[in-house]
């Protein structure tokens, strides 16, 4: 058996090399991802930097301990807080009392308008004894630990969430193209050796002898080219890294360890491509063993039982289980569908199932071809007459096209919305932004509402606590006279230092009732009552509280509106708004068209831009990043297509040669022959791109309803250039791989 196998591969090495090259390159891909993946799964140990010169630090406390139910028992919860507590005035004056105390540069208490303790000291002293003294007042950090004293302490982490979930996309998708893109071509390969088989079967092969050459081919190059993916992963996982810090996608800092770093992805990506290619082999030599003695004798090319029991079971249950988690996600948690990992992962049960059962459609969809002529009636009958040629061409491009419009359209979507409903959200002519504004006189006649980021702490039943990003408003009145959020319930101006604004994801969301939060610094539970009720939205709506409930926490945005301008008629709902124009800080910005309030705006040391300039900026398009990230996975997609692409027309156009003879024989031109095997090719990528688009209309419709439902504007986006550079790319590659073997045969 092994000598047949063996001989076997040298013999038809050219359509195996499609297959070879598809795994050696998914599991490639696949090591590289996976070594990325372990590189961000902890950030690297830095020193202290605050107090690297102290042996000891004593910092307040920096999470919010609160007690839950878990399920009869009760346990502890901990939440980190935006910044550490004050240290207790006691504590320093007992710790100064024994030792030098230090106050690291950079305290984020230290600029804050109540500052009058700092969030950390560093202490000269013994550990033991320090925390002997200090007990359970505040935190003793030593050496490491030293670090969370330093600003931003998480921000490293915070750099590798993003990045670790672009690289687990990234491999989802290499992963889901992999194995369809190998499956379909070893299916493709047995379909055209029936004769083959048919001969074995005469020469007296049993079934099983002829299930098993195919597994064990299967088998051999699966460990061949996994091998080699292996090693092509460990060279480019350093690349990778290059690539994600110079798009700044990845911290500078970040690496790759390649073949020195963890061994967890070798084996997965190995063991995963042996395993696909045995999978994709399965379902072919079962159809491989059913082959009689007899079929060595046909000459026909007409497809009969295009669509198995097997494939069409699974296929069904693929596409029922991607509508149905489409539709139930919609009526239970439709906010879930504006999440990358919802828009990522649904759409390929969809595509998946489109892909098996084209078969069904391809015969119908090819049979609508009603051009006139020769050259078109030969297109169409050899496209509806050769349904695996036309669908194993056709399903590449169907995988490629869905994934760019469900990808880049949901990304997009999502992003436009969010720019549209914080562009609605204010009626101001002018928004200032920066990390910390200094006060601004309002000039006659103008309406300035500043705000600040904060957070607070609820109970979300009593299972468990929630944190919610919020906003601590300074003047409430001008704050309800400049906002036009998306009320349900209450009123806007009815919110003081006894009440809260909240949106309908807390658990309590009714007017008048009263809840209790622990604010950002982890002082409570303070009681308010809810003035408010907002729509959810894209999630960025609420909560909001006044600034007694977060002094300390600094002025990031000032909201403005001059009377005398005619706001209302420049909010930015479809009007201009002034253009979009940005007034930034500085006297080589100034135009000396400025009017009062914009003169007024730039004392507070922020950016001044007008309201449309500021949702732009807030909100933009796209980053570069993104589009980096979204390239980079529509990048892998587009690989695989022009591999499959490729290597399935080469081996299908190749075996025709009677077939185009007998087309000479018959009077046709060489010119002719080209334009009908093209032609076949064109409309096999044309049902494919319909195919992926309809796939993309039922993705891109569901969000549209989402959005609707949640009460956000809906800013539908479909990415042309995407879809028109996948299906461009996927023709030329067609065109190529069909004409050039057919321009051979017909020499």
């Amino acid at each position: 058996m092994l000598t047949v196998v063996l001989s076997g591969l040298r013999a038809r090495w050219a359509s195996f090399l499609g297959g070879f090259v598809a795994l050696a390159l998914g599991v490639g891909l696949l090591t590289t991802m996976g070594l990325g993946l372990s590189a961000t799964f902890h950030a690297p140990e830095r020193s202290p930097q605050r107090f690297a010169s102290s042996p000891v630090v004593v910092q307040g406390r920096d999470q919010l301990v609160l007690d839950v139910l878990r399920g009869p028992e009760t346990a502890s919860v901990a939440l980190p807080l935006d910044r550490p507590q004050p240290v207790d005035k006691e504590v320093l004056r007992e710790l100064r009392a024994r030792w030098t105390v230090t106050t690291g540069a950079g305290s984020p208490r230290a600029d804050g308008p109540r500052a009058t303790s700092p969030d950390a000291v560093g202490v000269d002293g013994p550990a033991d004894e320090v925390r002997a003294l200090v007990g359970d007042r505040a935190q003793v950090l030593t050496g490491a630990d030293r670090v969370r004293a330093d600003p931003d302490p998480e921000r490293d982490a915070r750099a590798l969430t993003a990045l670790n979930a672009l690289l687990g996309t990234a491999g989802g998708v290499t992963a889901f193209v992999s194995v369809f893109v190998v499956a379909s071509t070893f299916a493709f390969a047995v379909a055209l050796r029936r004769r083959e088989f048919g001969l074995l079967r005469t020469a007296g092969a049993t079934p099983g002898q002829v299930r098993r050459l195919l597994l064990a081919e299967a088998a051999a190059l699966g460990v061949i080219a996994s091998a080699t993916g292996c090693a092509l992963g460990a060279l480019g996982a350093p690349l990778l890294a290059r690539t994600l810090v110079d798009g700044g996608l990845a911290p500078a800092w970040f690496t790759i360890g390649g073949a020195g770093g963890a061994g967890w992805p070798f084996h997965a990506a190995f063991w995963t491509g042996v395993t696909v290619a045995l999978c994709g082999a399965v379902a072919a030599s079962r159809r491989a063993g059913e082959v009689g003695p007899t079929a060595a004798l046909r000459d026909a090319d007409v497809d009969t039982d295009t669509l198995p029991l097997g494939r069409a079971l699974l296929g069904t249950g693929l596409l029922l289980a991607g509508a149905g988690l489409l539709a139930w996600t919609y009526a239970t948690e439709p906010s879930e569908l504006l999440k990358r990992k919802t828009y990522t992962t649904l759409p390929m049960l969809l595509t998946g199932g489109v892909a098996l059962l084209s078969p069904l459609l391809v015969r119908p969809a090819a049979r609508l071809l009603r051009l006139p002529g020769a050259v078109a009636t030969l297109v169409r009958e050899n496209s509806a007459a050769s349904v695996r040629r036309t669908a194993a061409v056709a399903a590449p491009v169907l995988v490629t096209v869905a994934l760019a419009g469900t990808l880049f359209g949901s990304a997009t979507t999502v992003t436009h919305t969010r720019g549209t409903e914080g562009r609605q959200q204010t009626t101001a002519q002018y928004v200032v932004t920066g990390s910390a504004l200094r006060p601004v006189p309002a000039p006659a006649g103008t309406l300035l509402s500043p705000t600040a980021t904060t957070s607070l702490f609820a109970r979300d039943g009593d299972e468990a606590v929630v944190k919610y990003g919020a906003r601590a408003v300074t003047d409430p009145a001008a704050f309800a006279a400049l906002a036009h959020l998306p009320v349900v319930a209450g009123d806007l101006r009815d919110l003081d230092d006894r009440s809260i604004v909240v949106n309908e994801e807390f658990a309590h969301h009714r007017v008048g009732e009263t809840i209790d939060v622990w604010r950002a610094d982890g002082t409570g539970p303070v009681r308010l009552r809810i003035a408010a009720v907002l729509a959810l939205g894209t999630g960025d709506n609420g909560p909001y509280i006044t600034r007694a409930h977060a002094p300390d926490a600094p002025v990031d945005r000032i909201d403005a509106r001059a009377d005398g301008d005619t706001a209302t008629e420049q909010r930015g709902l479809g009007a201009s708004g002034g253009g979009g124009r940005a007034v930034e800080q500085g006297p080589e910005t100034s135009s000396g068209g400025d009017t009062a309030t914009e003169q007024a705006l730039k004392a507070s040391g922020g950016t001044v831009r007008t309201a449309d300039a500021w949702a732009a900026a807030n909100h933009p398009t796209s980053t570069p990043q993104t589009r980096l990230g979204m390239i980079l996975v529509l990048g892998i997609a587009l690989l695989y297509t022009v591999i499959g692409l490729a290597n399935t027309l080469l081996m299908a156009t190749s075996v025709r040669g009677p077939e185009l003879a007998s087309l000479r024989l018959a009077g046709a031109t060489r010119a002719q022959i080209l334009r009908t095997v093209t032609g076949e090719a064109t409309l096999a990528v044309a049902i494919g791109t319909v195919l992926g688009l309809a796939v993309t209309a039922a993705v891109l419709g569901t969000l549209a309803a989402a959005l609707s439902a949640l009460s956000a504007p809906v800013a539908l986006a479909l990415p042309l250039t995407p879809l028109a550079a996948s299906t461009a790319l996927c023709t030329l590659v067609a065109l190529a791989s069909s004409a050039l073997p057919a321009w051979r045969l017909t020499r």
